[in-house]
């Protein structure tokens, strides 16, 4: 085993699949839990049992509430909290921050106030941030999948591709390949856009409707967020890869896919508040509708 260390901000699945990822791989790994009982689940029991059940972690990857111990010196770290608190964390992060340090979002969303994409939060939030060390993962990547190994693919994406690569080389795995690429807007977009649409084609399913139905508003669905994306300047090619196109055709039909679940609740009738409350989960696609709306009308886009 090697001693570099790699940080994990936050301990939801996606955030306990990679930090797993980084631990098989050598990394002495400690990841930051907002909430006490995934922090203590992953220290007593070897498994966050909360949002990862039944996946093993590495002895070498542990816990902490505490940001000054996750970010004691890493030499690279990984962004894996909700959209909507981004911001916060990262004003709690350039407290702790060096300028060497690598970074990676992992999170898929826009900040709902602004419409931002995350790297620009990160960017504006963390003072010794600069572009060259900042990239963001985006992928048809589900954490249950990629806990246990099941083959997947994700997209790299970095302003400068050293930096992409840097984290390629970091995460890949026989079982998890990772491309690299420059269009960081087109990726982070893609990854945001694609929950929202599988909000609506989980709606055709709580109705009841058949696979037509579904298929169109996926269709129609990529064919929306290429539009923004395009006149936003990203690469209309990235919504075709594996960030846009398999993304979405990923979180809108899997049974894993909570915005998928969150959309048939819908479509079952259930309201807003009693879906969010009846999961510690978060529903990014929720979060993401009026700052896509608001993009979209920003610049006259239907």
């Amino acid at each position: 085993m090697n001693h570099r260390h790699l940080a994990v901000i936050g301990a939801g699945g996606w955030g306990t699949a990679l930090a797993r990822l980084a631990a098989q791989k050598g990394f002495r790994t400690v990841i930051w839990s907002k909430e006490a009982d995934a922090a203590y689940a992953i220290n007593e029991n070897h498994e966050n049992t909360i949002y990862l059940p039944g996946v093993p972690l590495p002895a070498n990857l542990t816990a902490t509430n505490c940001l000054d111990v996750a970010l004691d010196n890493p030499e690279a770290i990984i962004m894996a909290v909700p959209s909507r608190f981004v911001r916060a964390v990262a004003f709690q992060c350039n407290q702790h921050w060096r300028q060497e340090y690598m970074i990676i979002n992992a999170g898929k969303g826009l900040e709902p106030t602004t419409g931002k994409t995350m790297s620009r939060v990160l960017l504006e939030e963390i003072g010794e941030l600069n572009e060259d060390a900042i990239a963001v993962l985006s992928g048809p990547n589900h954490a249950e999948e990629v806990g246990r190994d099941i083959p997947s693919a994700s997209v790299a994406a970095a302003y400068d591709l050293r930096a992409a690569r840097f984290w390629q080389e970091l995460l890949s795995t026989d079982s998890f390949r990772i491309y690299t690429n420059q269009d960081v807007l087109g990726v982070e977009l893609a990854g945001a856009l694609k929950n929202v649409v599988a909000i609506a084609a989980g709606i055709c399913d709580g109705i009841g409707y058949g696979d037509n139905t579904k298929a169109a508003v996926i269709t129609r669905g990529i064919a929306e967020i290429t539009r923004l994306g395009k006149v936003m300047g990203a690469h209309p090619m990235t919504f075709a890869g594996l960030s846009g196109l398999g993304d979405l055709f990923a979180t809108a039909g899997s049974q894993h896919s909570r915005n998928r679940w969150a959309g048939e609740q819908l479509g079952k009738g259930r309201s807003y508040d009693e879906i969010c409350g009846s999961t510690r989960m978060v529903v990014e696609g929720f979060n993401t509708a009026a700052a896509a709306l608001n993009l979209a009308q920003t610049h006259a886009v239907e």
